[in-house]
């Protein structure tokens, strides 16, 4: 796992975002942050991203917070100054669900994604669901048939499996036997989080299970309990 160096809260979920089994836990990361959500809407490009920004304005709303789309749809985009600078004092970043590879090849060495790096660092709140989860952790669940393919790293040597309740059987099995023998592969349900604390502990919130697959042992963690093979 990463070094010790974080102080923000860090929220990966297994897709599903934005709905009722994600209320509780999005607001108590609201409770950390000044109720301004910036949404990156990257990773539906192709998929009318505005709508996006749309359903997480509405349910934001109801939670008594403000969003701030963030037009982010190509790399270009990514390196652009006042896209940074969007995010450069932001208290809560989202990054929205998609396609993971176009997420990936946009963020990828970008300044966007330093400086989203450097809130997070700084004590922000970072959210991530569904491709947004798998990019940002190293190694990569490659979306292509279940194998191994390079992340972002902002976690190290933790892969995400989202939608792991209603995934193939095939493509979960794949990704189970190639694990590398240095990483961990958790599955995130729908609606569920995996979240990492300021003082590094792993927990599971929202409607679902988390599930560690480490080498050959695989463990079901439910809402409210701590992770603890994630443990630094």
């Amino acid at each position: 796992m990463s070094p010790k160096q974080e102080s923000g809260t860090l929220a990966l979920i297994g897709g599903g975002e934005w709905q009722d089994g994600c209320r509780d836990f999005d607001t108590e990361l609201l409770a950390r942050t000044d109720k301004e959500v910036v949404v990156l809407p990257t990773a539906a490009a192709f998929e009318h991203a505005d709508r996006v920004v749309e359903r997480a304005t509405d349910y934001f709303s109801g939670l008594g917070a403000k969003v701030r789309g963030l037009s982010v749809l190509r790399r270009a985009d990514a390196d652009d100054r006042a896209n940074v600078a969007g995010v450069r004092d932001a208290r809560f970043v989202y990054v929205a669900d998609g396609s993971p590879l176009h997420l990936r090849s946009a963020l990828k060495d970008s300044a966007l994604f330093e400086a989203i790096v450097a809130a997070y660092r700084n004590g922000a709140v970072l959210a991530a669901s569904g491709a947004g989860a798998t990019v940002l952790c190293d190694p990569m669940v490659d979306p292509r048939g279940g194998a191994y393919t390079v992340g972002l790293g902002v976690v190290r040597d933790l892969a995400v499996f989202p939608y792991h309740g209603t995934a193939a059987d095939h493509l979960r099995e794949r990704s189970i036997d190639l694990l590398p023998r240095n990483a961990t592969l958790v599955g995130l349900d729908e609606e569920t989080a995996l979240i990492r604390d300021p003082d590094v502990t792993w927990r599971v919130a929202g409607a679902g299970v988390v599930t560690v697959y480490d080498g050959r042992q695989t463990t079901v963690v439910e809402h409210g309990s701590k992770v603890e093979q994630l443990a630094l």
